[in-house]
């Protein structure tokens, strides 16, 4: 299942040194990491590196259905296996954390999500020359909180601007909240780390999916 997606837009091009930094911070924040090709990550954070807690008490994981315990019979089968995941979930945040752009990868991509956006420009002072996408694999609450943070921690080490897709009627309460530069087509919010970190406890605070 996929989840809410986040963007840094850059100015310019990372230097070397932050792309250095950014990996560090992947790595030390990840249970989980694999570099794809520079500045691409594909991670498992735990919400607990960013500051907060999963929210599940510790028997959180259904129990197998008695079907598959072989302790009912066959008439009681298929209905207690209706609506049963067999992969059981667990704490692991999957996440795809990418740099995207000229010379670095995922050009097309970029060039796509970046064409004619001049009021989104407007707001920024600057045409993006880069993006990071900050992409939530998975769509329970706690991912939602999960990658506003980790885009906020990216943005601590690398800069840029967040570019928040918003939810209908968000646009009037994200508006006035600290660090926002502006609002863009009345759906976008662009604005800094401490913007993302304020959001997040705001309890109007959902990203898109």
């Amino acid at each position: 299942m996929s989840g809410p997606t986040l963007v840094i837009e850059l100015a310019d091009p990372l230097s070397t040194a932050a792309l250095r930094e950014f990996r560090a911070l992947m790595v030390g924040l990840s249970s989980h990491f694999d570099e794809k090709r520079p500045g691409f990550f594909d991670v498992n954070v735990p919400a607990e590196r960013l500051g907060v807690e999963d929210g599940r008490t510790e028997d959180w994981r259904k129990p197998f259905p008695l079907p598959l315990l072989g302790r009912t019979g066959s008439d009681e089968e298929l209905k207690a296996l209706v609506g049963f995941n067999p992969q059981r979930e667990d704490r692991r945040r999957p996440f795809l954390v990418y740099l995207m752009g000229p010379d670095v990868g995922d050009e097309g991509v970029f060039e796509a999500e970046h064409a004619d956006q001049p009021e989104v420009e407007a707001v920024l002072g600057f045409r993006p020359t880069h993006a990071v996408n900050v992409s939530a694999c998975c769509n329970r609450d706690i991912d939602h909180v999960v990658t506003a943070l980790l885009t906020a921690a990216v943005m601590d080490v690398i800069g840029g601007v967040a570019n928040v897709e918003l939810l209908d009627g968000q646009e009037l309460v994200v508006a006035d909240l600290p660090g926002v530069s502006g609002i863009a087509h009345d759906c976008m919010a662009l604005g800094t780390a401490d913007f993302l970190r304020v959001w997040v406890g705001h309890p109007a605070f959902r990203l898109v999916k």
